[in-house]
């Protein structure tokens, strides 16, 4: 079991955050996390994955000019 498992303070401070924005990622169950006794523990590789799923790619250029001529 190598994951580690982050506190709602150090995954704010990874995403760059206020504590709220993790809490409220819980409360909406739009992260995984484990509860630990009365602590909340939120696996590195769920914020890995929240990152990913959220990252915006951006356009190729002239690909919005190409959609527009048809």
């Amino acid at each position: 079991m190598n994951e580690r498992y982050l506190s709602v303070d150090q995954v704010a401070e990874i995403l760059g955050t206020t504590v709220r924005f993790p809490r409220r990622l819980i409360e909406e169950r739009r992260i995984t996390y484990v509860k630990v006794g009365r602590h909340v523990r939120i696996p590195e590789s769920a914020v890995r994955e929240f990152i990913a799923a959220n990252t915006v790619q951006p356009r190729r250029r002239g690909s919005a000019l190409r959609g527009m001529a048809a």
